[in-house]
């Protein structure tokens, strides 16, 4: 029988492809992985991986390895929930993975909020743009904002937020807000063209894209360095005091912000706790969400 700590770290290194990524991913020095897969090698007499000046490659034995290590890691991980999901009381580790602008522009101060009412549990914050996988136990509770959840998680819908267009007033004042946007140009997001949907349909329709800047926040900070026009989530621009939502703006439907945990986890005393204090936390927000408090022009 292998050692499952073994097969953890082979795991870590074959989805990463490399010792370094693994090691982060572990939270650990990547010589103790190195040292890890090395032995584990010697234990297998098999070369787990071809080391590449690009990374460490997987080999045929390695993917017959990792296809058995995946088989043991799930019945880990299953039996792992299963306990959690018996624990009933209030106090322990609660690992929440979340968007960073929900974080830090919207839920923050609920967070401290809910460690004030419930002491004993400690909660750990993974801030990822990358979706934790709650069935390997990467996080306990996901608050996530997506129109179609995976399936394999359960939770509630809480409502559906709003985006609007900002820039700062000195580049409003030097463009024609109440035209086509023709002397304008967005900051893109993803954009691939300089006309995107979501330009198409928008308040300017001529305004190019340009400047991509993917990150939310990063992309909040150009638009307050006066880069361009921005769509935003409502709860960032609304809230920026840097910025002011276009006159001609109509808040847009964007996406669904949902909480969710897995089905082993709905019971654990401390998950259902802390998804009704946020379900809660979030409604009390509504009208900001859905682009119902604009600051004045």
């Amino acid at each position: 029988m292998h050692n499952w700590d073994d097969l953890r770290y082979f795991l870590a290194v074959a989805r990463k492809g490399s010792i370094r990524g693994a090691a982060a991913h572990l939270g650990v020095n990547h010589s103790t992985v190195s040292r890890r897969i090395y032995g584990f090698e010697r234990k297998l007499d098999a070369r787990l991986f071809e080391r590449l000046p690009s990374g460490y490659l997987i080999t045929r034995a390695g993917e017959e390895m990792r296809q058995s290590a995946e088989l043991i890691e799930s019945e880990v991980n299953a039996i792992d929930r299963r306990l959690v999901g018996r624990d009933a009381r209030l106090s322990g580790r609660l690992c929440v993975t979340m968007h960073d602008s929900l974080a830090t522009h919207l839920l923050m101060p609920d967070f401290v909020a809910f460690t004030r009412d419930f002491p004993g549990i400690e909660l750990e914050l993974d801030i990822s743009h990358s979706m934790a996988d709650l069935a390997r136990r990467e996080a306990d509770v996901a608050i996530r904002i997506s129109n179609d959840p995976p399936d394999s998680l359960v939770g509630r819908r809480i409502l559906k937020y709003s985006t609007a267009n900002y820039a700062t007033p000195e580049y409003s004042a030097r463009h024609d807000l109440e035209g086509d946007g023709g002397d304008m140009t967005w900051i893109g997001w993803y954009d691939t063209v300089s006309d995107p949907q979501w330009v198409r349909e928008g308040p300017y329709p001529k305004a190019p894209t340009r400047h991509r800047v993917a990150h939310p926040l990063a992309h909040l900070e150009a638009a307050k360095a006066g880069l361009g026009l921005a769509m935003l989530p409502c709860f960032i621009g609304d809230t920026e005091p840097a910025l002011r939502r276009g006159s001609c703006a109509k808040p847009l439907p964007s996406r669904d912000i949902w909480l969710l945990t897995h089905e082993d986890l709905r019971n654990t005393a401390r998950v259902p706790k802390f998804t009704d204090f946020m379900a809660k936390a979030i409604l009390a927000k509504k009208d900001l969400l859905e682009g119902k408090c604009p600051q004045p022009a």
